[in-house]
């Protein structure tokens, strides 16, 4: 019997087999306990080691390197959707000789050869995990990005993000697979590490930090709402051949995002209000323009399209979501 998942626009009907990379990943681990949620489902879960995943529902395949792996057929027997959550991420401190030629090697080779395999081997769906960096660095306040509007990458992982998505559109016009692209912002949750679990140590502590003055806007998307948007579009039949923006639905100021953290925390945030041009005066002097920018510069999505589109609505609430998040980012 096929899977039923309940949607605004009536029972969408979703069965077979899922292929999720990036499974031992932030998302893609949260994408398929999702899946999995549904004892109906089985799950195709590639990663780079051997892996015990403990679940009989779970088909493991050893994919040593992204960019080079050709020999998707056999694992894309039976498979009925795709979820890509592997990526070459941002490199903080980038050795390769040309970036932009790794990033590609991985988001833009890698994504296609799977591609293209998977419509080859009759996949109905392929939902990508993009980024809101397809779309640039920053808005201005009250100028969200939109799905539709002409992207502005600007560094090497948005380029790469960018062709990966022109080449499932080219794929598209020439195969029956459907496409669905998802751009997040940042991604917060349970088990989140780098800058949003130093910043939840940093309040838990009560370290003074000079963030109190900073009126920005940021859109963030919480684990638990990108995941269930996951869910929505390998099902949903408005959802084939779009582009998505996601986020909390709340837009929040750094400093308020860091009042709100040290809540969820049962503390109370020590900011200093700093003004922002002397913020980003230091950060000039100092070489580090782009950690500025992040503190002090605003990034918003507009997520109209998702929500009518799809009649979907984020289930978790950004107080909420962030108790979840710093229960493990501590």
């Amino acid at each position: 019997m096929e899977a039923g998942i309940e949607l605004g626009a009536g029972p969408v009907r979703a069965r077979g087999l899922t292929l999720i990379t990036g499974a031992t990943g932030f998302v893609g681990r949260a994408v398929m306990r999702r899946i999995l949620a549904d004892p109906s489902r089985r799950v195709v879960a590639p990663a780079r080691r051997e892996t015990v995943w403990g679940e009989e529902r779970v088909r493991p395949l050893l994919v040593l390197d992204l960019a080079t792996f050709d020999r998707w057929g056999d694992a894309l027997a039976d498979v009925d959707a795709v979820v890509h959550c592997a990526a070459r991420v941002h490199v903080m401190n980038e050795g390769a000789v040309d970036p932009l030629a790794e990033f590609r090697r991985t988001n833009v080779q890698g994504t296609l050869t799977l591609a293209r395999q998977a419509a080859a081997a009759g996949v109905r769906r392929f939902v990508f995990i993009s980024s809101v960096k397809v779309n640039g660095e920053s808005t201005q306040a009250g100028l969200p990005f939109t799905a539709e509007q002409v992207p502005a990458p600007q560094d090497a992982y948005g380029i790469s993000k960018m062709e990966a998505e022109q080449g499932l559109r080219e794929l598209s016009q020439t195969t029956s697979m459907e496409i669905v692209v998802i751009r997040p912002p940042l991604v917060y949750g349970p088990g989140v590490k780098a800058n949003f679990a130093s910043m939840a140590r940093w309040l838990k502590r009560g370290v003074p930090l000079p963030l109190g003055a900073i009126v920005n806007q940021r859109s963030l998307v919480a684990l638990d709402n990108l995941v269930d948007l996951v869910a929505v579009a390998l099902v949903h039949p408005n959802a084939a051949g779009q582009t998505f923006m996601v986020s909390d639905g709340e837009d929040v100021s750094t400093t308020e995002l860091l009042r709100r953290t040290a809540e969820a925390l049962g503390r109370r945030a020590r900011l200093l209000p700093v003004p922002m041009s002397w913020l980003e005066l230091a950060a000039a002097v100092l070489g580090k323009r782009t950690v500025a920018q992040r503190l002090c510069g605003s990034l918003q999505v507009d997520i109209s399209k998702t929500c009518e589109l799809l009649g979907w609505r984020p289930p978790v609430g950004l107080d909420e979501a962030l108790r979840r998040a710093v229960r493990s980012a501590t």
